[in-house]
């Protein structure tokens, strides 16, 4: 089913290589996978004056094959009324070749990791877990395997990481919803293992322990000479 579904999604947008952040989510969503309640504002047109978004808002200028919006100054987070909204919208708009801006609401604060795949040219398509902020930048505690995988392998790749103990409650701290994770890991792991995906990078994804957020979302197409 996640292959049918992708190959309709890479269908409905042509030839792109990649993919703005609101379409990949759009697809997550539709593997039902969680994803931030959102608007896309294309470049030129007003701020919708009934928004149906709670604030705080978070705001992003939406450019093709960027790799970190933050690098161009292209994020715009914790935004308290309309005042600010419009302010922020104008600004990132500015941003050359902004095809529009992506308004979202603030995921609550969680327990960050990173899902991510990519096809490497020796064994093929690989999926990668880890655990965000220090554990990924200090320690480098990141676990892969070849995907597809299943729910029982993907939960070994998360187990096989030594921060997966504070997956499972620490010092007070309730366990995150492990279940809502593995959809996670499975969905990426499918989608890059379907011959049709170059890499994808959900990071941070936001682990609570009633579910689990894609805060931000990549994806690249793999080229047909590739299949």
């Amino acid at each position: 089913m996640t292959t049918e579904k992708l190959r309709r999604f890479l269908a409905a947008h042509g030839n792109s290589q990649t993919f703005l952040e609101q379409e990949v989510k759009g697809l997550l969503r539709e593997l039902g996978i969680a994803v931030p309640s959102g608007v896309f504002i294309p470049a030129g047109e007003p701020v919708p004056l009934l928004l149906s978004l709670s604030f705080p808002l978070a705001a992003k200028a939406a450019v093709p094959g960027v790799a970190s919006k933050s690098d161009i100054g292209g994020v715009r987070l914790g935004i308290r009324d309309a005042a600010e909204l419009s302010v922020a919208v104008a600004e990132l708009e500015k941003i050359p070749v902004a095809a529009g801006v992506l308004v979202e609401e603030m995921a609550r604060p969680g327990m960050e990791v990173i899902v991510g795949g990519a096809v490497d040219p020796q064994f093929g398509p690989i999926v990668m877990f880890g655990l965000g902020g220090l554990f990924v930048e200090l320690f480098r505690d990141v676990a892969f395997a070849m995907a597809p995988l299943d729910r029982r392998a993907a939960r070994r790749l998360v187990e096989s990481t030594k921060g997966a103990v504070v997956l499972r409650g620490y010092r007070g701290k309730p366990p995150v919803d492990m279940e809502s994770l593995l959809s996670v890991v499975v969905a990426v792991s499918e989608l890059i293992g379907s011959g049709f995906i170059e890499e994808i990078d959900l990071n941070p994804v936001e682990l609570y322990p009633d579910g689990a957020l894609v805060v931000d979302a990549k994806m690249k197409r793999r080229s047909q000479e590739s299949w």
